[in-house]
């Protein structure tokens, strides 16, 4: 128990009394002895009190999770799901799914703590401890994010030998992929923790079958095909997933990149991040054609609520098999929402109203979504949930005061890690008379 200065003031003033008292009783006439005594019996009771009030609140919160582990959960329970618009596909994922207990709580935890990763990157920001970009899920460094659902909905349905690259916003797939907050915070804070060696930044990170942040826009999605085409050269069961926003959708390569893969029955999974307003602009507005799963053509492609994670799984795991049975590549577009504007400049209520926000973020959340679920049909309690917020926030938190600690990378180490060699060599950087070794 903690007592506040004033609280501690007290305690000494009273305890010096209580000795000066017993201690030389001679001293203080027996009025004065039976006032101080009393005060310091009033003080006691206080005490007694508070460690009472503490005692009791552990003994509440160890029997909350005794009530956990001892109340009988549901393993698992069956939802309907929002069916899925389809293009050139006779048949889509199911409207049904079960979802289990042990994952309903995995996909919980990982939500959270995506979302608070993005709190804390936000918070970073504005102290001025993370430089540069810093591109948040939810577009402006203000939260609640909403783009959970898509991070870990996608995960959830492939795996992890399978591949996935992205744009700028990379933060939650970085997680998702496996790697720690520890190393995405770090790498975020330019140190030599993080997972790029503090080199790469919000827009540039890398994990095993994770090809990072690509900072040009729709810049990656040829790189998602030449990805699949390496899948299918080698004769590997595996997918890979590419991503892009409704900003990028527009762009001439992303319809180069379909043409290929579906001349050369590429593995990939062309995924479209839809939140409807790009940099500021309605998709009404940017685009002749708004139905981004139909954009494909002679590809098949999905709609899908980006909102659920449960319809971004299964629409994952029927799109994941269309192309592992040889078939070519497949469209997804995930519906999705941000609820504020897409950078600090944007107030994000300029070209929408204060009202559809507000309805989105009270009927569409999804990390709300998944709560009700798993509350509703007794596979989670409130508690139980509860417990996995505080334990999230702490491990945030340690991953803060890591990536606020740890050292930056030393200017000599510049040229590291650029390419993969053995023995490394030398690589000769902008100023000709400097050479960096490159080491893997």
């Amino acid at each position: 128990m903690t007592l506040s200065r004033r609280a501690a003031t007290e305690a000494w003033r009273l305890l010096g009394h209580l000795k000066e008292t017993l201690g030389h009783p001679r001293r203080a006439s027996w009025a004065v002895r039976s006032r101080r005594c009393r005060q310091c019996l009033c003080f006691m009771r206080k005490m007694l009190a508070a460690v009472s009030r503490v005692l009791s609140g552990a003994s509440q919160k160890s029997a909350s999770r005794v009530l956990v582990a001892s109340r009988n959960f549901a393993n698992d329970a069956t939802f309907e799901i929002k069916k899925c618009d389809l293009h050139r596909l006779e048949e889509g994922p199911p409207v049904t799914t079960v979802l289990t207990r042990e994952d309903g709580l995995k996909y919980y935890r990982m939500m959270q703590t995506v979302r608070r990763m993005e709190l804390k990157a936000d918070q970073l920001y504005k102290q001025k401890i993370i430089r540069g970009f810093c591109h948040l899920c939810d577009g402006q460094f203000l939260l609640p994010l909403t783009q959970e659902a898509c991070c870990v909905g996608l995960e959830a349905g492939i795996n992890p030998t399978d591949h996935l690259i992205t744009a700028y916003r990379a933060h939650g797939f970085t997680f998702t992929r496996g790697l720690s907050v520890r190393e995405i915070l770090a790498e975020l804070t330019g140190r030599k923790g993080g997972c790029a060696k503090g080199k790469g930044g919000s827009m540039h990170m890398y994990a095993k079958n994770f090809y990072g942040g690509n900072g040009i826009v729709g810049a990656q999605v040829p790189l998602g095909a030449g990805i699949a085409l390496a899948c299918k050269y080698n004769g590997k069961d595996e997918v890979c997933l590419t991503l892009y926003g409704d900003g990028a959708a527009n762009q001439g390569q992303i319809f180069e990149a379909y043409n290929m893969a579906a001349l050369w029955k590429l593995p990939c999974i062309f995924i479209c991040e839809n939140n409807r307003y790009g940099m500021g602009t309605s998709v009404e507005r940017a685009a002749a054609s708004t139905d981004y799963y139909k954009r494909g053509d002679f590809i098949p492609g999905l709609r899908v609520d980006g909102m659920d994670i449960l319809c971004v799984r299964e629409a994952t795991r029927f799109a994941a098999a269309y192309c592992r049975s040889g078939k070519g590549p497949i469209l997804m577009e995930l519906q999705t929402y941000r609820y504020h504007g897409h950078s600090m400049s944007d107030p994000g209520v300029s070209y929408r109203t204060r009202e559809e926000i507000q309805e989105v973020r009270s009927k569409s959340d999804p990390i709300m979504l998944l709560k009700d679920r798993m509350v509703n049909s007794n596979l989670a309690s409130v508690e139980e949930l509860k417990e996995i917020d505080v334990e999230v926030r702490k491990e945030i938190e340690d991953a803060a005061q890591f990536a606020t600690a740890d050292p930056e990378p030393p200017l000599e180490e510049l040229g590291y890690h650029i390419y993969s060699s053995d023995p490394p060599f030398e690589v000769r950087g902008a100023n000709q008379w400097i050479k960096f070794k490159s080491v893997s």
